[in-house]
């Protein structure tokens, strides 16, 4: 299957994409503004889509001269304006402590900072006024016309896809064309491409199933088909994009602003934000087409003269044409949320303590149940402490079971205000008795409060089970 997709350039020449689509969607005044970085985000910020901040920009040797370089923080990244490609992008992680000396006037010495890229290696304010050099002097530009140095902020890391990317922010590339999002692909950060999500440097690019926002098939750099990260077992399909509605409709709302009828979209997840917009891009490259093993002049053909009145309606339309059975209809009919039998959940214990793991959910469990060491890692120590100096009967028939609970809860609760009842549990080792806490957990983005188990599971593979007394608000579908 590769073979017929290795040379993108063969399912849309550049040629018959500038001639039916870039050149008579994309007017020049639209271009313009998508080749202006710091213009094109004015814009976006204006029409209420978020962006990264810009910290500072220089558009001279004489502003280069007099900038203070004191104000950068300890991250950020620097991009000239009118680049492409990734080219000409530097980002730095971290700063060290100053030392070297700069004279800023005849009476006042202060301290130069030093930054770390992600390599390790060291950037300092001579490799930085080197380099931006370099950017007003258009090295990096589309036509190598002098241009403008910018810093903006550096987005932090969603610790889902922490394993997944070295060093950098991936990011999700949107080709938008007619108002509808037609392709999609995840681009992760590498060592090759020195923690940038660009694939003519080395990143990874990853198909995106426009009805799920689930990965499918992955692509290293311009061409290699690949199932894992390299040097890993970290599987590159399967990894469902949080706010995927969101980011569809963050991209179809930048067309609608931008005024290009045909473009690629670029936004990235940020930890603490959530979705925010990278850049518009007037000429997306072609590797979204092997990534996804389709090529796009089919799709566009497919949607080209479609009146679309609004992105929410675009958004549909692409995830209905171009993607597999749409969860969402599925929840809207029901208004309960799809799932799979295992799933991330942020559980909320003691205190407000958070952690997110992975869950398993079991409809045949009839209550959530919670391990003993996670437990104490949620706050819940002093229940389990407690517990343990109880006597509680060895043998005992299921007649008795219910006898058992009435006393444990007239003697015992109240002791400890985290300790809401006991239960006598079956199971094929025989009967059992376990403390219950009581615990939230976010699914799906729906908060959900239970009464949780705790019981020894460290033999077993998950440490969290979601019961079906809590899964009211879900369905399961056994193939996710």
């Amino acid at each position: 299957m590769f073979e017929q997709f290795k040379n993108a350039r063969k399912l849309l020449g550049l040629n018959a994409r500038s001639l039916d689509y870039i050149r008579p969607y994309n007017k020049k005044k639209s271009k313009r503004l998508a080749d202006d970085k710091i213009l094109s985000k004015r814009a976006l910020r204006k029409g209420g889509i978020p962006v990264p901040k810009l910290l500072a920009k220089i558009r001279s040797v004489e502003e280069l001269e007099i900038f203070d370089w004191t104000t950068l923080p300890s991250t950020f990244a620097l991009k000239p304006n009118r680049g492409f490609g990734g080219g000409g992008i530097l980002v730095v992680y971290g700063r060290k402590k100053l030392s070297k000396k700069i004279v800023q006037d005849d009476s006042q010495e202060v301290s130069a900072p030093v930054w770390i890229k992600s390599d390790g290696s060291k950037v300092t304010v001579d490799d930085l006024k080197t380099h931006i050099l370099n950017i007003i002097d258009g090295a990096f530009s589309l036509s190598n016309t002098p241009d403008t140095a910018f810093f903006e902020e550096r987005l932090t890391l969603l610790k889902l896809f922490k394993p997944y990317a070295y060093k950098g922010i991936p990011d999700i590339r949107v080709i938008v064309f007619n108002r509808i999002p037609v392709m999609a692909m995840l681009r992760l950060p590498t060592k090759e491409s020195g923690g940038k999500a660009n694939l003519q440097q080395g990143g990874i690019g990853v198909g995106i199933d426009l009805a799920t926002g689930v990965t499918t098939t992955a692509v290293l750099g311009k061409g290699k088909i690949i199932d894992y990260v390299p040097g890993t077992r970290m599987l590159l399909s399967g990894i469902k994009i949080p706010y995927w509605k969101e980011i569809l409709l963050l991209a179809v709302k930048a067309q609608e602003i931008s005024g290009m009828g045909f473009l690629g979209a670029d936004v990235a997840i940020d930890r603490e934000r959530g979705p925010v917009f990278l850049e518009i891009n007037a000429r997306p490259g072609l590797s979204i087409q092997v990534a996804n093993l389709s090529g796009l002049r089919e799709r566009l053909e497919r949607i080209k003269g479609l009146k679309i009145k609004t992105a929410a309606r675009g958004v549909r339309v692409g995830r209905d044409i171009f993607g597999g059975e749409i969860e969402e209809e599925v929840e809207d009919i029901s208004g309960r949320k799809v799932i799979g039998t295992v799933e991330k959940v942020r559980m909320i214990g003691r205190g407000g303590v958070e952690i997110e793991i992975e869950a398993k959910i079991d409809t045949g469990a009839n209550s959530t149940s919670i391990d003993t060491e996670f437990a104490r890692q949620l706050g819940f120590g002093s229940v389990i402490d407690y517990f343990n100096t109880i006597e509680l009967p060895k043998e005992f028939s299921r007649e008795e079971a219910q006898k058992i609970e009435d006393n444990l809860r007239k003697e015992h609760l109240g002791k400890d205000t985290s300790l809401v009842d006991f239960v006598v549990v079956y199971s094929s080792h025989g009967c059992s008795i376990r403390p219950k806490v009581k615990v939230q957990f976010v699914l799906d983005e729906i908060m959900v409060s239970a009464n949780a188990n705790i019981v020894d599971r460290d033999e077993l593979k998950y440490s969290v089970i979601i019961g079906k007394k809590n899964l009211g608000k879900f369905l399961i579908d056994v193939n996710k």
